[in-house]
């Protein structure tokens, strides 16, 4: 390809609405272009990256024997609410209308399509195990789009899906998959993590998330430094610091004045955050629940959510709190009726808690669980943080950021049983099929790839998912000579199987060494006069700072040497 053809435009100043490194260098090597907000179009040079990404998807995806398949974007919305699963995935789900008023839905994955396929093909155990996998548009309505290609509305995805007629079945293609999807990520050039995730509005039990370790990540993530052990935040399980535990005194109600906080209480009282409760109000589907915690942790909504196998949670209003008899500032577990109480399991570690007293400017020292109140629920409800020790080994747990390039989960029954997608085991029983499903987001990858590959000049491509693997860079195209040679060298690289950018322009030698750093192309042939009185080429790969000077009758095998046979690790 030759630059002078390229469609799309090279930016020489960094947009101003990029707010990540993998957004801003999209941008600004003309790779993609925004529409709306969420929705780009994939120009040229990003679909040539975006193709070698799904072939190497495709390939370990082909070792696995999963058979691909295209299922349609337009969905039923029947099909969501009989999986259940429509209004938990709210307003993200773009629902529209045919032309006969029938409901349709644009899919944001295809988990339902995907079971009633299996459902009309499957008849007994026999036709287990398989697996399906597609590469295909997904929509999915986000309220904050942002990063680039990191959040989007319209996006490629790799989903998935695997059919089993018991757990041990599925838990042999789960780890198939597992490792099929570490094979990707190497491929890819991309360092990841594999850590403990929440299976969200998917559903299932267990679930793992395959994590980008960067700063711009939208997930904080918890990792013991003894066993490498990590945990998506919302899932992170750990043990809890305990305060010392003193003998039980009598509960007495104190003034503490405006003091409302767990920060103005401590230190109005000269206490740790560890001896007081904090009380945090949820509306959870349709009533208002109380949930105390201990004042140096924090509640896990996640984990609420599915202790009391929720579907809404949000906190509750002020009028809702008023309505509840409950003041705020100074909430208490203590006295309370008509109201269901959730604690986190921390409150029976300790003794002699500061706690509101449902009183204004008034709250209780030395109150303590079960003595003075009691709780419905008690469970661990309560975030991971750093600092923590780890429940598996004993270590100390910290906190990096991540960004979430893959998921699996073992889906269960959670959607066979509701879509009634069943086989008939050997006496003729019937029981729904034992599912698990795959994610990659093909987008959202190649912008991972691009935060851990750059620097301040621009990409670094890694090898195998360059739109190029070669920049040919001529300088002074308006002399003869060189244009001669460049020509000629171009051919033979192509005659040779390699991807060549060309760049046939005439502009000086800055602003092409300036758009080959930006580009990232792996690696970098520069002719110019000053390398043809020796008879050579500077070749420079793109991570290295120096060039070297090779002989042009020896570039092939200088290339070869330095990119391999292959371009698939």
């Amino acid at each position: 390809m030759r630059i002078s053809q390229l469609f799309g435009k090279r930016l020489r100043e960094i947009p101003s609405e990029a707010d990540t490194e993998s957004h801003r260098l999209l941008l600004r090597t003309g790779m993609i272009s925004q529409l709306a907000a969420g929705v780009y179009s994939y120009m040229p040079l990003a679909l040539k990256t975006l193709r070698k990404i799904e072939n190497i998807v495709r390939d370990e995806m082909n070792h696995t024997r999963a058979q691909e398949i295209l299922m349609p974007t337009l969905q039923p919305v029947e099909l969501w609410q009989k999986s259940g699963r429509f209004i938990p995935m709210g307003e993200t789900l773009f629902c529209l209308k045919d032309r006969k008023e029938r409901n349709l839905v644009l899919g944001p994955t295809h988990e339902e399509v995907v079971t009633d396929l299996a459902k009309r093909n499957v008849q007994s155990y026999r036709d287990l195990p398989f697996t399906l996998y597609q590469i295909q548009t997904k929509m999915r309505d986000e309220p904050r789009p942002r990063g680039g290609l990191i959040r989007v509305r319209e996006f490629t995805m790799k989903d998935a899906y695997s059919f089993h007629a018991n757990e041990t079945e599925l838990d042999a293609t789960y780890l198939q998959m597992v490792q099929a999807y570490k094979n990707v990520y190497r491929r890819c050039g991309l360092p990841v993590i594999m850590i403990e995730a929440d299976s969200g509005a998917i559903g299932g039990k267990d679930s793992q998330e395959f994590m980008a370790v960067t700063e711009i990540g939208e997930d904080e993530i918890i990792v013991c430094d003894g066993c490498n052990n990590g945990a998506n935040v919302e899932k992170a399980v750990s043990i809890k610091p305990k305060p010392d535990c003193q003998p039980l005194l009598e509960l007495e109600e104190i003034q503490t004045y405006e003091h409302e906080s767990i920060e103005q209480l401590t230190s109005f009282l000269r206490i740790s955050a560890n001896q007081t409760l904090k009380a945090v109000l949820y509306h959870i589907d349709g009533e208002v629940i109380f949930v105390v915690v201990r004042g140096d942790l924090d509640v896990n909504e996640i984990k609420l959510k599915k202790v009391l196998n929720s579907s809404n949670l949000r906190l509750a209003s002020d009028d809702e709190v008023k309505n509840a008899g409950i003041i705020a500032g100074s909430a208490s577990p203590i006295g309370l009726r008509d109201i269901r109480i959730v604690a986190d399991e921390s409150i029976a570690s300790g003794t002699n808690y500061v706690v509101g007293a449902n009183k204004k400017g008034y709250h209780f020292k030395n109150a303590n669980y079960p003595r003075d109140f009691q709780a419905e629920v008690i469970a661990d409800i309560a975030k991971a943080k750093a600092g923590d020790t780890c429940h598996i080994c004993g270590g100390t747990l910290r906190t990096i950021r991540g960004m979430e390039v893959g998921h699996v989960f073992k889906l269960g029954i959670s959607i066979s049983e509701k879509i009634e997608a069943s086989y008939a085991d050997e006496n003729g029983e019937l029981h729904p099929i034992i599912m698990g499903c795959y994610g990659i987001g093909i987008g959202r990858l190649m912008a991972a790839i691009i935060e851990l590959n750059h620097d301040d000049k621009g990409i670094i491509w890694p090898l195998n998912v360059a739109p190029f693997q070669i920049y040919l860079c001529p300088l002074f195209m308006d002399n003869p000579v060189i244009k001669e040679k460049a020509e000629c060298l171009y051919n033979e690289l192509i005659d040779s199987g390699y991807e060549v950018l060309f760049d046939d322009r005439t502009e000086s030698p800055g602003v092409k060494f300036n758009d080959a750093d930006l580009l990232g192309i792996p690696l970098r042939i520069t002719i110019s006069p000053r390398s043809l009185e020796k008879g050579s080429a500077e070749i420079k790969l793109r991570q290295q700072a120096k060039s070297e000077l090779v002989a042009l009758e020896d570039i092939l095998t200088r290339i070869k040497a330095l990119l391999g046979d292959t371009f698939l690790a």
